[in-house]
C-alpha cells in the first residue's frame, strides 16, 4: 500500500483536537514533558526566525531591482493602514454591539488564576540578533547589492537562503504539528477554559468574529486587485490561520504563511519579501483583539472610551507594534503603557484586560498571518513583473 501523506492542514487540525482532549486527563508528569519539548522548540524558532529574515528578505530585495525601496515603503504603509483600520473597525463594531450582551461589572479578574506547568529542562538558544536588527541588515545589504557590480555577496546570500529553506522544510515544518499538540495539551491541562466563561467568553467570541469579518474584507479587496476568488484564497490560508492560532506568534508562522501564500499564486520573490516583513509590521488581528477587549473593559468599568481618545491610542499602537517580539502576547506587552497613559486605564483595568486577552491568545496572531497573505496577494499584481 502506498504511504498515506497528510496535508499540513490535517496534521494541525489533528494536533489541536488530540492536544485539547489529552490535556483533560494527562498527568502532570506528562504535561511537563510536553512543556519541555515546547520550550526547546520555541527556542529553536526564536533562533531561526532572524536567520529566515536574512536568508529570504535580502535576496528578495536585490531580486526586485531598483524598485525594492519603493516596494518596502508601500508594504510598510499598507501594513500600517491595515492595522489602523482594523483597530477602528473593532472599536466601532464592539462599541455598538457589546453593550447589548454584557453588563457593567460583569467580569472579575479572579479568572486570571490558572494552573501553570514548569518544564524539566529550560534550555536557552539565543538568536544571533533580534528580528528588527535582521530586518535592518537585510534592507541595507539588499539595497546595496542592487547597485554593486560584484555578485559574490549575492551568491553567498542565495546559498544561505537555501540553507534556511532546507532547515525549515526538513526540521521546522515536520515538527510544527507536534509543537502545536504540546501547546494545546498544556492549555487544556491548565484549565484555561474556565477563564473564558461568562462575559469574558462573549468578549472573546466578539473579537474572533470581528477578526474573521476583517479578513473577509481584506481578501475581497485583495482578490479584486489580483483578479482571483477571495474565498478560495482565504481557504488556502487556513493552515496558516490554524498554526497562528495555536502558536500565538506571527513571526514563528512565517514558513507556513509562505507556503499558503505561494499556493494562492503569489510569486516567490514577492512572497519572500512581503511575508517576513509583514510578520513584524502588520498586526491587524492583535489590534482587533486588543481594541475589542479594551472597549469591553472600559464599558464594564463605567468609563466608555470616546472616539478621539481611541484614535490617538490606535495611531500610537500601530507604531508600537512594529517588530513586536515574535512571542506570545508581544503586542499586549507593547500596549500596556498606552493603555494607562492615553486611555487612562487603572492597574486593575489593565489586569482585567490582560486576563481576557490571554484567555484565548491565538486568534490575534492567526488573523495577523492570514492578513499578511492578503497584502502579498494584492501587491503581487504590481511587483510580479519587476521581480521576474
Amino acid at each position: 500500500m502506498k504511504k498515506i501523506k497528510l496535508s499540513l492542514f490535517v496534521k494541525v487540525l489533528i494536533a489541536i483536537v488530540l492536544g485539547a482532549l489529552l490535556g483533560l486527563v494527562a498527568p502532570e508528569v506528562l504535561v511537563r514533558i510536553f512543556k519541555t519539548f515546547n520550550i526547546l522548540f520555541a527556542q529553536l524558532l526564536k533562533f531561526i526566525v532572524p536567520l529566515l529574515v536574512l536568508g529570504l528578505v535580502t535576496p528578495a530585495i536585490y531580486g526586485l531591482g531598483k524598485g525594492a525601496g519603493k516596494m518596502l515603503l508601500i508594504v510598510v504603509a499598507v501594513a500600517y493602514i491595515s492595522t489602523i483600520c482594523a483597530g477602528l473597525f473593532a472599536y466601532g463594531c464592539s462599541s455598538a454591539f457589546l453593550p447589548n450582551i454584557i453588563e457593567p461589572g460583569s467580569l472579575s479578574a479572579e479568572a486570571a488564576e490558572t494552573k501553570t506547568f514548569a518544564p524539566y529542562v529550560d534550555l536557552k538558544i539565543p538568536p544571533l540578533c533580534d528580528i528588527l536588527t535582521a530586518l535592518c541588515l537585510s534592507f541595507m545589504i539588499g539595497i546595496c547589492c542592487i547597485y554593486m557590480k560584484g555578485d559574490v555577496l549575492r551568491r553567498w546570500f542565495n546559498e544561505f537562503g537555501e540553507v534556511v529553506k532546507m532547515t525549515i522544510e526538513k526540521a521546522i515544518i515536520p515538527l510544527m504539528p507536534l509543537y502545536i499538540f504540546t501547546m494545546m495539551c498544556e492549555m487544556s491541562a491548565a484549565g484555561k477554559i474556565a477563564a473564558v466563561m461568562g462575559s469574558g467568553a462573549k468578549v472573546i467570541l466578539t473579537g474572533v468574529v470581528l477578526s474573521i469579518l476583517y479578513l473577509v474584507v481584506q481578501y475581497c479587496i485583495a482578490g479584486a486587485i489580483a483578479g482571483k476568488n477571495p474565498f478560495r484564497c482565504l481557504w488556502n490560508m487556513l493552515p496558516a490561520y490554524l498554526t497562528g492560532f495555536s502558536i500565538c506568534s506571527s513571526s514563528a508562522v512565517i514558513p507556513v504563511t509562505t507556503e499558503c501564500t505561494l499556493k494562492n499564486g503569489v510569486s516567490r520573490e514577492v512572497t519572500d519579501f512581503v511575508v517576513p516583513l509583514c510578520s513584524n509590521v502588520h498586526m491587524c488581528g492583535s489590534v482587533i483583539k486588543l481594541a475589542t477587549t479594551a472597549v469591553a473593559v472600559a464599558y464594564m468599568m463605567g468609563t466608555p472610551i470616546s472616539f478621539p481618545l481611541f484614535l490617538n491610542f490606535v495611531l500610537m499602537l500601530g507604531v508600537a507594534t512594529v517588530a513586536s517580539p515574535g512571542v506570545m502576547s508581544g503586542v499586549l506587552m507593547a500596549s500596556v503603557g498606552f493603555l494607562e497613559s492615553i486611555l487612562g486605564f487603572t492597574p486593575e483595568m489593565t489586569a482585567l484586560l490582560m486576563t481576557i486577552y490571554l484567555a484565548l491568545d491565538g486568534y490575534g496572531p492567526a488573523c495577523n498571518v492570514t492578513g499578511d497573505g492578503a497584502i502579498a496577494l494584492g501587491l503581487d499584481r504590481f511587483f510580479r513583473r519587476r521581480a521576474e
